[in-house]
């Protein structure tokens, strides 16, 4: 039997994107020792993630916020590994300046309806799903009430919006430097929005960790995504070289700018400003009928 064979088995999802992959690149390139634990990894976008997540076939994986608010059954959040919007976060652009106001009744692409940008949206727009368009829905397009959507892959909005096929689009991702690239005009940050609306940064997304691993394991196994996200930060440029090939139309300063935008002392750990940050969000989601449950949360480290 092989030593790999004899470890247990830790299956990792994660995004594709640059901050993501500085963060795991210790754990997915071998810099670290991981004692009686074998990881392996694939790189999903988020949302299909946070469905994924439903049928707990991933061990570690990163989900959005609000997805989470849906799998507490099944996942703890890990309490390193957060991605924040400290006074910044998801944006809506659109090909023409408008105002929050004027992007009600208006038809929005966004990346997918179990994402935090997508649930900060309807907070902001006071927005509710409707009828088979809930966030659990699988439905590609529905009703808010005060806007429509439309799902898109993430790193197709910005073509969908500059292309006309929506009136505007929600971006996450490098999106957020890239926008003006093509002529796009930000409309509203919904991390300055929210920041303004609590005075708390943004929980984006975060780390979720299985419960049938059984304590001592899911204490060993976020130690040690932990100790990957350290080593990315006192390795920058080796983690930024590694994490550059999946920084879409980024160079590198732009990519250095948008991992430090999310890989920084709160992904170190979410702290008691960052947990109270979760649960107002989540608090908020439910009280305006997006997110049907209270929501209980667990944080592992």
């Amino acid at each position: 039997m092989s030593d790999t064979a004899s470890k247990i088995l830790i299956q990792v999802g994660h995004s594709p994107d640059p901050d993501d992959a500085f963060m795991f690149h210790a754990l997915a390139n071998d810099k670290i020792v991981t004692g009686d634990y074998h990881f392996t990894h694939e790189l999903v976008d988020i949302e299909t993630l946070n469905r994924r997540a439903f049928s707990a076939e991933l061990e570690l994986t990163a989900v959005s916020l609000h997805g989470y608010a849906y799998l507490t059954d099944t996942y703890a959040l890990c309490a390193c590994g957060a991605s924040m919007g400290d006074n910044y976060g998801p944006m809506v652009v659109a090909r023409e300046p408008m105002s929050i106001d004027d992007l009600k009744g208006k038809t929005i692409a966004v990346p997918g309806t179990l994402t935090t940008a997508f649930l900060s949206l309807n907070l902001c727009l006071g927005g509710c799903p409707t009828g088979d368009t809930s966030p659990l829905s699988d439905a590609r397009t529905g009703d808010c009430g005060t806007f429509n959507y439309v799902v898109h892959e993430f790193d197709q909005i910005l073509n969908v919006v500059e292309r006309g096929e929506a009136d505007a689009g929600l971006i996450i991702h490098e999106g957020q430097l890239t926008y003006g690239d093509q002529g796009l005009h930000l409309i509203v940050d919904l991390g300055k929005w929210w920041m303004e609306k609590t005075g708390l940064p943004l929980p984006l997304g975060a780390n979720a960790i299985r419960k049938d691993l059984g304590q001592p394991a899911m204490n060993e196994v976020t130690a040690l995504l932990k100790e990957s996200i350290q080593y990315g930060l006192d390795h920058r440029q080796e983690a930024l070289d590694y994490a550059l090939q999946y920084g879409r139309d980024l160079d590198n300063a732009k990519a250095d700018e948008f991992v430090g935008m999310y890989v920084n002392d709160w992904t170190l750990d979410f702290g008691e400003r960052g947990r109270t940050a979760v649960a107002t969000l989540l608090n908020r989601g439910h009280e305006a009928g997006i997110i049907p449950n209270p929501v209980s949360l667990e944080f592992i480290g």
